[in-house]
């Protein structure tokens, strides 16, 4: 019989949280890591020694052997180096020991990390830094300590140390708003995610038959299989049970890690998943997020299967993504995107919703690069995510607020009437108010925004990076002219009223996926950066440099560096599908047909040597055979291709995109017909309806 699960006891079980800190550290040890954490003071050496010792007793009861800075890198994936706690003792003995220097610093190699040029490939030494605020967890008999990472030079090399400083900075602006509103208690403003993730579960034994798979993340070849996602019978269908039992071990495994792991249902498409955790700030969101992604694949080992995160590894059902849900929290608990109930707290609900808008309108370009990558682009705009195309979706209730500020007219409700910010009493906005519409990239859901863009694999770091930054130079644009306001609400008034009126162009209500919006947006003016090729260059665009430096998340050379990071990544990634493509075909597609056209040519001429009717022979035959023969030319001109892309990185990437990429669609929609003539015993590989319904 099935041990009873505790909840309240295993969750964090895995995690030196908060209690106990409190528990094992002293009194003064405690208030020192308090402080440090809600006042960004240093820690001296002793208190170091003393949560070093306690985290090392407390691993160590646990289990633990050894201890590994973890941090993420510009991989967009973790890393760890481990050592053990062991030190010598004399007379062959051993004991356990873990210094406060070693919690607080380590000097990975950072020689093979990406880099973008902020370092010389001789300058191997690297930085990690203990992030206080994010709590050590036990994982597979390691003790885990989040960090930073950066340079010998001091550059930041990872995604948590701009992460971190875009909290401040929006904190810090966010913080002089308040008081202009007379709120002198709140200390801190915290960004707030839950970061969704959409996931593919397959049998392993037919994953390790897929090569394009094993390489890529996404099969390069498929047939549209007879039945898809259109019987509509898979999203929140009853949960079968080996993924049932899957995701009940996902589960208890992140409980057990900290993580809030709250909902879990079918997604659209056959084989696909959903898991939401609970929200929390951006920081702790964004290190759990990255442990979600490890913890899927290594659970769905235990149980056979493969986890997918690519954002579309089967073509003609839906891909996946990572919704990011973002809003702003106080200290004092109160959120600050929601509708409040009084003309001061409606006042200040509407100035940061100003704020956003303006932001998301002058910033659309760099959000869209924060989401662009070689997986997403086979993903956005085709009918399971938002277009390309930045767009905030606020409702129709909403919606008419908002167009009443503009137009000066009366906002209908229970009663008529014009409303005047800071004075009026909004009528009663509920926080369901508005539906989900899956159709846009930004949409309000009562009180948080979800940004739908980001891929399933994606960092959950970037999107609100940029968020964060943007959202602080537009509080930063307010407070400054509200300061000097000599009449507070009637400035008040004016600057909400212009804003929605000088950016409603990014507000959009509609269907994103026709193409009438696509039209629209561009007459309005809307960036519509349709792949990572076309967006990617707005990363460095001067005005989206001076947001980042100004603000202090990154230096010039930092903007600039990942700049160069992402668009090498993309050509990487290209490149490797494309030689992937070309094995494939050469290796095992190609052998496969041929072999089948002759047996069907074998059998063809015994049958007219009995006089026997062999049209089926004949005619499939030659079909096979001329698609093949495309096939084999189609194959040479990709490889010759591959052979001939540029050597620098900005042409390069574009190259894979006008050539590369057409080139691998050719070979792929003959590949497919072959998948469909040819006999099913002689396909070399899986096919869509065994991989999307064997679990």
């Amino acid at each position: 019989m099935e041990a009873k699960l505790h909840l309240p006891e295993l969750f964090g079980s895995q995690v030196f949280n908060e209690w106990t800190m409190k528990e094992r550290l002293s009194s003064a040890s405690y208030g020192a890591w308090k402080t440090c954490v809600t006042e960004g003071t240093s820690l001296d050496i002793s208190t170091a020694n003393e949560i070093a010792e306690a985290m090392k007793h407390w691993a160590v009861e646990r289990g633990a052997t050894h201890f590994t800075h973890w941090f993420q890198p510009m991989t967009g994936v973790t890393a760890e180096k481990h050592d053990s706690f062991i030190t010598p003792a004399g007379g062959g003995r051993i004991i356990m020991e873990f210094s406060g220097k070693e919690l607080v610093r380590g000097e990975p190699d950072a020689s093979s990390f990406p880099s973008g040029g902020l370092r010389a490939t001789f300058e191997a030494r690297g930085y990690t830094a203990w992030d206080p605020t994010s709590f050590a967890f036990i994982k597979e008999g390691s003790l885990c300590i989040p960090t930073i990472f950066c340079s010998y030079s001091g550059h930041a090399l990872d995604k948590k140390t701009p992460l971190l400083r875009s909290m401040d900075e929006v904190s810090r602006q966010a913080l002089r708003i308040l008081r202009l509103f007379g709120d002198h208690d709140t200390r801190r403003v915290t960004a707030q995610v839950g970061a969704e993730q959409e996931y593919f579960l397959i049998d392993k034994d037919l994953y390790n038959r897929r090569k394009d798979l094993r390489m890529t993340g996404r099969t390069l070849f498929g047939a549209k299989p007879p039945r898809g996602q259109e019987l509509e019978d898979h999203y929140f269908g009853a949960i079968k049970p080996r993924v049932a039992a899957y995701m009940k071990d996902l589960d208890e495994t992140l409980w057990a890690l900290g993580v809030p792991s709250k909902t879990k249902h079918n997604e659209v498409a056959p084989s696909q998943h959903e898991m939401a955790p609970l929200y929390t700030d951006a920081n702790t969101a964004c290190d759990q997020n990255q442990l979600v992604m490890e913890v899927m694949k290594k659970v769905a080992d235990r149980h056979g299967l493969v986890c997918l995160l690519h954002e579309k590894p089967f073509a003609g059902v839906n891909g996946s993504g990572k919704h990011d849900n973002w809003s702003l929290g106080t200290d004092t608990g109160r959120n600050l995107f929601k509708p409040g109930s009084t003309p001061s707290q409606n006042a200040r609900f509407l100035l940061f919703l100003a704020a956003f808008i303006k932001g998301v309108d002058e910033y659309q370009d760099f959000l869209r690069t924060t989401v662009a990558t070689a997986g997403n682009d086979h993903r956005l705009g085709a009918q399971e995510a938002p277009p390309a195309v930045l767009s905030i979706f606020l409702g129709d209730e909403l919606n008419a607020v908002v167009e009443s500020i503009i137009h000066d007219t009366h906002y209908t409700d229970a009663e008529k009437k014009m409303l005047k910010i800071g004075v009026d009493v909004l009528p009663a906005i509920r926080q369901d108010n508005t539906d989900r519409n899956r159709t846009s990239p930004m949409a309000f859901t009562g009180n948080k925004f979800e940004f739908r863009m980001p891929g399933s694999s994606l960092s959950a770091s970037g999107p609100n990076i940029a968020l964060n930054t943007i959202m602080a130079e537009e509080l930063e644009q307010f407070a400054n002219h509200l300061e000097q306001a000599e009449d507070f609400q009637s400035a008040l008034h004016s600057l909400v009223k212009k804003t929605f009126t000088e950016h409603q162009r990014i507000i959009f209500n509609g269907n994103g996926y026709d193409d009438a919006w696509l039209q629209e947006a561009e007459r309005r003016g809307l960036c519509n950066l349709k792949s990572t090729a076309d967006a990617l260059p707005a990363y460095i665009a001067p005005k989206n440099i001076h947001l980042f430096v100004k603000h202090g998340i990154y230096t010039e050379a930092e903007v600039r560096a990942r700049y160069e990071i992402h668009v090498e990544n993309y050509a990487t990634v290209v490149s490797i599908e494309t030689k992937t493509m070309v094995d494939m075909i050469r290796h095992d597609i190609l052998p496969a047909v041929s072999r089948y056209a002759a047996d069907l040519c074998a059998r063809a001429d015994s049958k007219k040597r009995l006089d026997v009717p062999c049209a089926y022979e004949v005619n499939t035959a030659k079909g096979v055979a001329k698609i093949t023969d495309d096939l084999m030319e189609q194959c040479r001109v990709l490889a010759s291709d591959l052979e001939d892309m540029p050597a620098g990185a900005e042409e390069a990437m574009r190259y894979c995109h006008d050539t590369l990429l057409p080139d691998m669609a050719e070979a792929r929609e003959s590949v497919d017909v072959l998948e469909i003539l040819t006999a099913s015993e002689y396909w070399p590989m899986p096919v869509y309806s065994q991989l999307l319904f064997s679990v």
